[in-house]
């Protein structure tokens, strides 16, 4: 076995490309914060680009950012911080959830698994904010495509291609992100002791309305005690998030009072304590318990959520949190992961996809672990992947069983129902 550290884009090419030649299998690794999500891997050799980093652009009058693709995302997150700004979409940090500390995740990481936090509904996913890439295909051919500004992105945009593939289609050497400036404040409006049902209600009047709120969640009973460090009890809590000028700030919270006021008894955290509670629902803060019981990632109709959770939980024991305005529901299981019970239930409550996040690696093996795709997609996937990697070198098998049907996650994982 074979572990490549290159330091260079040309370092990778060269890579690829006697890999390509030699019809051997590589796994693509950052650092290894996501490596447990997907398939058990089916490569000899490693391609690890923790050696690949650094901002090789940044210009926050022009709210654009360009690294290499191994560079940390803390690095680059504590950077636009020092500088007033954010990525928009909140990319949310999968390590601790699975056993590591956090922190370690790639900026190449963000676009391969098309990350996106609690402010999905407003701000999109990675896939939105990309603005270029530069790469090398399972061919063992550099390319590149978009550029540092919006008007450059024309023709395919294959940077958007690459946001979910999980490293299955080509090897992200440099990414270029457009990043806005960061809200002055934030204040969350919890409301307390909602049932699933209501609280899904009153999230849709929240979003709904004139008061902008860039992010709405639901803790049921037990699960708003995980988060903040316990410092919210144990009662459920429905949170809505608003961002922007002080004043405007006030202003609209007042609304979300005025039309919330008897839904239930009403709290607010604000400033630091707000962001580490979003942080908390962000990276699944419930179920980080250093365990391996399995950990569901479903995304379906936000009205429907509450109903297939309470479905599922007459034949399964699970614990469930809902993010996106219900729309992204967290799902921990106490004993397998019930795939089949799982997914029969999303279509049944109108459609939408599962991903399993965490699970041993047994588990992994035997269970589709993304969702399946239906056959005229599986097959424009599959012929996107010839066209990437048509020996099937990269990340073989991490999606789906067969390497010559791997396929492409952003008609799944990223994609909005």
């Amino acid at each position: 076995m074979t572990t490549f550290t290159p330091a260079t884009a040309a370092d990778i090419l060269s890579a690829v490309q006697w890999a390509a030649a030699e019809e051997a299998p590589l796994e693509i690794v950052g650092h290894g914060s996501k490596r447990a999500i997907g398939r058990p891997q089916q490569a000899e050799h490693t391609l690890d680009l923790s050696k690949l980093t650094g901002v090789t652009l940044y210009e926050p009058a022009e709210l654009v950012l360009s690294a290499r693709a191994g560079t940390p995302l803390a690095e680059i997150e504590k950077l636009l911080a020092d500088n007033g700004q954010r990525f928009d979409f909140e990319p949310m940090d999968y390590g601790p959830l699975l056993g590591q500390v956090p922190g370690r995740g790639t900026i190449g990481g963000v676009l391969a698994a098309n990350l996106a936090g609690p402010r999905r509904l407003k701000a999109g996913a990675a896939r939105d904010h990309i603005l270029g890439i530069h790469a090398v295909s399972g061919r063992g051919e550099a390319f590149k495509s978009g550029g540092r500004v919006v008007k450059n992105v024309t023709g395919y945009d294959l940077s958007k291609a690459m946001a979910g593939s999980w490293g299955t289609l080509a090897v992200a050497t440099d990414v270029t992100f457009k990043v806005l400036p960061a809200a002055e404040t934030e204040t969350t409006l919890i409301v307390r002791g909602l049932l699933d049902d209501n609280a899904a209600a009153a999230m849709s009047i929240a979003m709904g309305s004139s008061a902008e709120v860039s992010s709405a969640a639901h803790l049921p009973e037990r699960m708003a005690a995980r988060v903040l460090d316990g410092k919210l009890g144990g009662d459920p809590a429905t949170l809505l998030r608003v961002e922007g000028f002080g004043p405007s700030v006030a202003y609209r919270l007042g609304q979300l009072r005025q039309m919330l006021g008897n839904a239930g008894p009403l709290e607010e955290v604000a400033e630091d304590a707000s962001r580490a509670l979003w942080r908390d629902v962000r990276d699944v803060r419930p179920f980080v318990d250093g365990s391996d019981k399995p950990v569901w990632r479903v995304s379906m109709p936000p009205a429907n959520a509450h109903h297939m959770v309470l479905a599922l939980r007459m034949q399964a024991a699970c614990d469930a949190f809902y993010d996106w305005q219900g729309g992204l529901v967290w799902l921990s299981m106490e004993g397998e992961p019930e795939a089949d019970l799982l997914r029969g239930l999303i279509r049944q409550f109108g459609g939408g996809h599962a991903t399993l996040v965490r699970a041993t690696p047994a588990w992994r093996a035997s269970v589709a672990v993304f969702e399946p795709q239906p056959a005229a997609l599986a097959a424009l996937s599959a012929r996107l992947k010839a066209e990437f990697d048509p020996k099937a070198i990269l990340n073989p098998g991490r999606m789906v069983h067969s390497p010559d049907s791997a396929s492409l996650a952003a008609a799944t994982e990223g994609a909005m129902p």
